[in-house]
C-alpha cells in the first residue's frame, strides 16, 4: 500500500468538512392509523373514507378494517381507550354508555337536517359536548359522519301510522342500552342485532325489520327480505370521526388543522351525496314493489319526546335541549 500524502489527507478532511455542512433531509413514515367501521366498503360512507386517507397518505396511513372486521359494534370506545385502535368511525350511543349527558345527542328527533347537525357540534354547546369526551373518555371527537335520515323498514306487510301501531315488532337496533331505547321510543320491541348480520336476521324473522337511512338499505339490499319502508325521520344517521386521545395530542398543530379541513371537505360532500341519493332510494323501492309513505310524525315525534325527557333528561346538561332547538 502506498503511504497517503499530507496533501490527500487535507483533501479528505476538507470534503467532510464541506459534507456536513449540507442541510440533513428527514424521512419520516407517516402515522399509521387503524381505522374501524361497523360499514362495508362498499357503503357511500366507506367511498369517504377512501377519499379521506387518499388525501392525507402523505402524513398518515390509514388502515380501513370494514364491517367491525377488527372490533365489534360497541366495543370501539373501549380499544380506543385501551391504546389498541387509533381511529374510529364512532356511535354517538356508545360514547353515551360511559357519558351519560351524551344520550341527549342519541335522542329522537333532536336535529331537523344534516345543517342543523353540523351548526350544533360547531356551536358553543356542541364544543362543550365534545370536551366532555375529550376530558373524561379520552378521545378526540372531530366532527359528525352523516349517513341519512333513520328511517323503519319493516317485513310485515302491516300499515303504521302511529307508535302503537309499532306494538309486537321486534326492530332490530344495534346493542347498547341507548340503541334499544331509542327502539322503545318508536312503541317497538328493540332486537339488538349487528350490523353485520341484519340481513340474515330479516331473512330468517330473528327481526321484524330495523331502522337505517334509506341508502344502506339499499347498499345493503335489506329491501330484498322486506316489504314497506316508513318515512319516520326519526333520527338522522351519523357517527362521530374520533381519534384516541394520545394520538391526537402526538401530532403537530399543523396536521391536526390538515386533518380536521380535510375531514369537513369529504364528509360533507358524502353528507349531499347521500341526501341525493336518498330520494333515488326512494324511487327505488317503489320499482321494487316496496311500499314506501310517511307516518303521522307528529304522533311518533311526541311519543318519542316524551320518552326521552321522562328517562334522561336529568342526565343531560341543564338548558343544552333548549339551546340546541335554538340553533338556526
Amino acid at each position: 500500500m502506498k503511504p497517503i500524502s499530507r496533501r490527500t489527507m487535507l483533501a479528505a478532511s476538507s470534503a467532510l468538512a464541506a459534507g456536513s455542512m449540507l442541510p440533513s433531509v428527514s424521512f419520516a413514515a407517516p402515522t399509521k392509523m387503524k381505522l374501524s367501521v361497523a360499514f362495508p366498503e362498499t357503503d357511500l360512507r366507506g367511498k369517504a373514507f377512501k377519499e379521506f386517507a387518499d388525501a392525507l397518505k402523505s402524513d398518515i396511513e390509514i388502515e380501513p378494517n370494514w364491517s367491525n372486521s377488527l372490533f365489534k359494534q360497541g366495543t370501539e370506545l373501549v380499544a380506543l381507550q385501551r391504546g389498541n385502535l387509533e381511529l374510529c368511525d364512532l356511535a354517538p350511543a356508545d360514547i353515551s354508555k360511559q357519558l351519560p349527558a351524551w344520550s341527549l345527542m342519541t335522542s329522537a328527533y333532536l336535529f331537523r337536517d344534516y345543517a342543523h347537525l353540523k351548526s350544533t357540534f360547531a356551536s358553543d354547546i356542541g364544543k362543550e359536548f365534545i370536551g366532555m369526551a375529550r376530558d373524561k373518555l379520552g378521545i378526540e371527537v372531530i366532527r359528525p359522519v352523516y349517513f341519512g335520515a333513520r328511517q323503519v323498514n319493516l317485513k310485515p306487510d302491516k300499515v303504521i301510522k302511529t307508535p302503537a301501531d309499532m306494538a309486537g315488532i321486534k326492530l332490530r337496533m344495534p346493542p347498547g342500552e341507548y340503541w334499544q331505547f331509542l327502539g322503545e321510543s318508536l312503541g317497538a320491541n328493540p332486537t339488538p342485532v349487528a350490523f353485520s348480520e341484519l340481513y340474515t336476521a330479516l331473512q330468517t324473522g330473528v327481526v321484524d325489520g330495523q331502522d337505517n337511512p334509506l341508502v344502506s338499505g339499499r347498499t345493503m339490499k335489506f329491501y330484498e327480505v322486506t316489504s314497506q319502508f316508513v318515512l319516520t325521520r326519526h333520527v338522522l344517521g351519523y357517527d362521530m370521526l374520533t381519534v384516541a386521545k394520545k394520538v391526537w395530542d402526538g401530532m403537530s398543530k399543523d396536521l391536526q388543522t390538515k386533518f380536521r379541513a380535510t375531514a369537513d371537505k369529504v364528509f360533507d360532500a358524502s353528507a349531499a351525496e347521500y341526501d341525493k341519493q336518498e330520494a333515488e332510494a326512494i324511487e327505488f323501492f317503489k320499482s321494487q314493489g316496496k311500499k314506501v309513505y310517511e307516518p303521522d310524525q307528529n304522533a311518533f315525534r311526541q311519543f318519542a319526546q316524551k320518552k326521552y325527557v321522562d328517562k334522561y333528561a336529568n342526565d343531560w346538561p341543564k338548558g343544552a335541549l333548549e339551546k340546541i332547538n335554538a340553533i338556526k
